[in-house]
């Protein structure tokens, strides 16, 4: 089955939403590491999704009546995987350099879109974009200090379950129409960190700036992101979204340099230009395949790896 690509879905609105996603989450990490002294990795967490999943609520007010069960399926899988991915990151970042860490979570998404790839220019950008991950890496590991494997095996789990969110993003994107999918995940997503977010809400006691810190937590780093994460996925291939996610650790770069006063050396700006270029070329990449398929004509229609712009996958 085909779905047929409207205007609002071109390839370019979806690239403009991949970059806010990516604006957003540097400047909600930061605040949420002011949090971790008090409430922990996964107090902070639950905090966050929590709000977050509140704030959408009122917002969307989805309406779940006349769900299917492959629906329902689709949402409490986005929901654990919400719940992993933002867990074991912030675990992870408690004992790993936050450059570091990044770079590592970023194979996950990076594999992914090498999986999923089927020209060579693809190929050529997603290494580019490996090389750009591995600089970064490499900056954050030249301080001398050995990384925590602890640390190292928490964020090599949030880079699965970030497999993971990516692919039951494009599911909820595909198969529940609006945002009624995603307020359902992060609801999930609650409850399955509940037992480590009631102590966090004791221990909040009524803390106004604790409070206020960690409501622009949830928005900067679930409800904008994810929000525009999942309207991409509905216009971008999954391998595109993957590499055009390598835009964040750039502007987590940039945003330690500007706003936390981190050193930008010269190996950061090599990476940030190699990430940057990665993510120019298979945006370009994707425009030109998307008017291909629009100008395929015949009984055959597009190829059969597409439904609408999302790819199907062989199980």
């Amino acid at each position: 089955m085909y779905v047929t690509s409207t205007s609002s879905s071109r390839p370019a609105v979806g690239v403009v939403l991949v970059i806010g996603s990516c604006l957003s989450l540097p400047f909600g990490a930061a605040i949420a590491a002011q949090l971790f002294p008090a409430l922990g990795a996964w107090g902070v967490t639950s905090l966050r999704i929590g709000i977050a999943a509140l704030i959408l609520l009122v917002i969307v007010r989805p309406r779940t009546r006349g769900w299917s069960r492959q629906q329902w399926l689709a949402a409490v899988l986005f929901g654990v995987s919400l719940a992993g991915m933002n867990g074991f990151f912030y675990s992870g970042i408690e004992r790993v350099p936050l450059g570091p860490a990044v770079a590592i979570e970023f194979l996950g998404p990076l594999i992914l879109a090498a999986v999923l790839t089927r020209r060579l220019m693809d190929g050529v950008w997603v290494a580019v974009a490996l090389i750009g991950m591995g600089l970064l890496g490499l900056d954050g590991m030249l301080g001398g200090e050995p990384l925590d494997l602890l640390g190292v095996v928490f964020i090599l789990i949030a880079a699965a379950f970030w497999v993971f969110y990516i692919r039951m993003s494009a599911k909820v994107g595909e198969s529940i129409p609006g945002s009624g999918g995603l307020v359902v995940g992060l609801l999930v997503a609650s409850v399955l960190l509940l037992p480590v977010g009631i102590p966090t809400v004791a221990a909040v006691d009524g803390d106004m700036m604790l409070l206020l810190l960690a409501f622009l937590t949830a928005v900067l780093s679930s409800v904008i992101p994810y929000s525009f994460e999942l309207a991409a996925l509905r216009r971008l291939p999954q391998r595109v979204f993957g590499v055009l996610l390598s835009l964040e650790p750039a502007f987590a770069t940039l945003a330690g340099w500007l706003v936390l006063g981190q050193s930008a050396t010269p190996l950061k700006l090599a990476a940030v230009a190699l990430v940057v270029a990665a993510s120019v070329g298979t945006a370009l990449g994707v425009r030109r395949e998307k008017r291909r398929v629009d100008g395929k004509s015949g009984p055959d229609g597009p190829p059969a790896v597409f439904t609408g712009t999302i790819p199907i996958v062989p199980n």
